[in-house]
């Protein structure tokens, strides 16, 4: 087996220049009265109603009030018959949601899904609100976008996200398995370990979808295998070298597109990410050399990640968005994120101009029964709603926000 220790010299806990540093920063329960089945996703329709959507990562949408004190989240799309989810393998199910653009004009959202009509098949389709009731989505609108088959039940990745210029955003994974044994990273003849960028609003050929003109890999030629013929790229991948996003988003002020990737043996990376960009997966795992073959001189053509850590520090990258909320002040402009398996938050503070990270501050847990003692939380997915505020979810159900000073 591989053993991705790199090929470096000494391994640092975390990025060796930047302190892990306490801000009086913690976390609190939000909506109360609420709990839901895995909450995969929270969002908003962008469409100035102030509702909060929760998607269920067995095939459920939810609506609610976007108060504190809401008592009900009622029932906006269920296609759970169309969706499967096993505890055993509970990286498929559903896994992503986004509101189009302009969703207040037409009424339209988009999901990822593992579809039940076959083993590992992921799908991305258009549904559309009934006309009648804004609180309710039409169930027979379903349009399928995209259909991508996965070698195995890991590594779906599945975020989905509008960005700046009105595209939609796709987040896979390598395929699954370890090691990607498949080669899908590295790999521009196929989707997966990739982002694709399409757009939704238009049609080209045989699919529900068309290629924006300044795609990176339009008309480029790649070698089928190692002593293949020349064969085109995949024109929806926007960028590649990845092996499970979990979790992007575009900071609302400036644009910039943040991607988290879970790692496998020893590093867990945040990664901005540009046009035509390679990650490096998996010839490397983080900034560090991965493959055997790998430390084969300089590869310039990689884009290391603007941050990582090791996995003494955790073990499961959980990637969040930039908060642009008000009420935590201390928060604004900082990336926040946290470590599914140690239940660890953090909020990076990252210098776009001079394109270093200034600071990574922890942030405190909760001591919902005042014990003294934080609890940890396995956090699953980052959302925010109009106003910015960033909420994330647990599988226990719970929906969690940030507050000013320490745990309470």
């Amino acid at each position: 087996m591989w053993t991705g220790a790199g090929a470096t010299g000494s391994v640092a806990a975390a990025d060796e220049a930047v302190a892990d540093t306490p801000l009086a920063v913690s976390i609190e329960r939000a909506f109360e009265n609420l709990d839901f089945e895995r909450p995969i996703v929270v969002t908003h329709a962008g469409d100035g109603s102030n509702r909060l959507f929760v998607a269920e990562q067995e095939g459920i949408i939810k609506v609610l009030k976007n108060d504190q004190s809401a008592e009900e989240a009622t029932v906006f799309l269920d296609f759970d018959e169309r969706c499967t989810y096993a505890d055993n393998q509970n990286e498929e199910g559903f896994l992503g949601l986004a509101f189009h653009p302009k969703y207040k004009q037409n009424g339209e959202f988009f999901v990822y899904y593992t579809s039940a009509e076959e083993d590992h098949l992921s799908k991305v389709s258009r549904f559309r609100v009934s006309k009648d009731n804004p609180n309710v989505a039409d169930p027979d609108s379903e349009e399928v976008i995209l259909r991508i088959p996965q070698p195995f039940w890991n590594h779906n990745g599945g975020t989905l996200v509008f960005g700046p210029d009105g595209f939609l955003y796709i987040g896979l994974g390598d395929g699954g398995s370890g090691n990607d044994p498949n080669g899908n990273g590295q790999n521009l003849t196929t989707l997966l370990g990739s982002i694709l960028r399409i757009d939704v609003d238009h049609k080209s050929k045989d699919r529900n979808y068309a290629i924006p003109a300044d795609n990176p890999f339009i008309g480029k030629q790649v070698p089928a295998g190692p002593r293949g013929a020349m064969v085109p790229a995949r024109d929806e991948i926007y960028a590649y070298g990845l092996r499970n996003i979990w979790r992007m988003s575009f900071d609302a002020k400036t644009g910039t597109f943040w991607v988290a990737d879970v790692g496998q043996n020893l590093w867990e990376e945040i990664n901005i990410v540009t046009a035509g960009g390679n990650y490096g997966w998996n010839v490397r795992e983080g900034k560090h050399w991965f493959r055997p073959d790998g430390n084969d001189g300089d590869r310039k053509d990689l884009i290391d990640p603007v941050f990582e850590y090791h996995h003494s520090i955790g073990k499961s990258i959980t990637g969040g968005n930039v908060y642009r909320g008000t009420l935590v002040p201390e928060l604004v402009g900082k990336y926040v994120y946290a470590d599914y398996v140690t239940g660890r938050l953090w909020a990076l503070d990252y210098d776009e101009k001079a394109q270093t990270v200034k600071a990574n501050y922890s942030l405190s847990g909760i001591d919902s029964d005042g014990d003294g003692k934080e609890e940890v939380l396995p956090v699953m997915s980052f959302g925010t709603d109009e106003q910015g505020e960033v909420y994330f979810t647990t599988p226990f159900g719970s929906l969690y926000r940030f507050h000013s000073g320490v745990a309470k």
